[in-house]
């Protein structure tokens, strides 16, 4: 079998798309006899009809239906090459990383993507979810472009921010703990008995210390999704974000209950966007930073 070309390709896709040899040849703006050529080449190098020409219209052959799929994936390759190749050429990011801080709300990321692709679409995101320090690390070793991540996590000179949202943090428990039938608030004696599902990393910006720990007893999860599961399986009471376990709480699936030593004012953790201070951003990734802002603010 000779070599197939992508003009080959492209040939029998569109006599496909417009139902005609001569519709096929107007479309690519050439001679009909050129287009039949085309085809019947590529039969030739394939060892098999690709049309049955019996009819009026050119209708797909079983190999040419089982190849059809197949054809527009080379296409739709060839296209993402091209066009990353133009991309690159004219100064593009041939992908933005970005590490998202496990508590923030992942809607406003959703918002700016859904804008980001439309604007960019030869640059592929690639998104990264870790946890307290963790995921400021993926900025520092230059894994991620841009983070979104707590204020105090990137209290750093090699890193350039700015603040985004507040993320409110609210106790809560399932309804069947012990803690969730005290009215009012829970002295430190009652909480220490009582296990505290705690939110932690495996990176040394965090290693020995703790936030909006009260209990003696902790169980330590690197993953906000398992420890909302066992909050709501009732093995113990934590801090979460206000706005993943909202609908918890409406929903009586939760319930928020008030530590005495609590200080809902260090419970408002200020999110940002970062970046390493000595590295330019290309187009794309400045573009995510520049309209950020405005897609949180978008959902009020």
């Amino acid at each position: 079998m000779g070599s197939l070309t992508l003009d080959q390709i492209q040939i029998f896709l569109t006599v496909f798309d417009e139902g005609s040899f001569s519709k096929a040849a107007k479309k690519l703006n050439r001679a009909q006899s050129a287009i039949t050529y085309g085809i019947q080449k590529l039969e030739a190098q394939i060892g098999m009809p690709l049309f049955d020409r019996t009819a009026y219209r050119p209708a797909l052959t079983e190999a040419g239906r089982t190849l059809l799929l197949r054809a527009r994936r080379i296409a739709e390759e060839a296209n993402g090459f091209r066009d990353a190749a133009r991309s690159l050429a004219s100064g593009l990011e041939a992908e933005l990383t970005i590490v998202v801080e496990s508590m923030f709300p992942m809607p406003a990321v959703v918002e700016v993507l859904r804008a980001f692709t439309a604007q960019f679409p030869s640059v592929p995101p690639r998104i990264y979810v870790q946890s307290l320090g963790a995921a400021a690390e993926l900025v520092l070793d230059g894994t991620c472009m841009i983070g979104f991540l707590p204020m105090f996590f990137s209290e750093m000179p090699r890193l350039r921010r700015f603040p985004l949202l507040t993320v409110e943090l609210v106790p809560v428990v399932a309804p069947d703990h012990p803690l969730a039938r005290i009215v009012g608030p829970i002295d430190a004696d009652i909480l220490h008995k009582h296990v505290q599902l705690v939110l932690t990393d495996r990176s040394t910006a965090t290693a020995g210390r703790d936030y909006g720990v009260l209990s003696g007893r902790t169980w330590r999860l690197a993953d906000l999704g398992a420890k909302q599961s066992m909050l709501l399986a009732g093995l113990g009471w934590g801090n979460m974000p206000a706005h993943l376990v909202a609908d918890d709480i409406a929903n009586g699936r939760l319930k928020a209950i008030r530590p005495g030593e609590f200080d809902a004012r260090a419970a408002q953790l200020t999110m940002c966007g970062a970046s390493l201070a000595d590295h330019v951003l290309g187009p794309a990734g400045q573009w995510m930073v520049d309209h950020l802002p405005a897609a949180i603010g978008r959902l009020g």
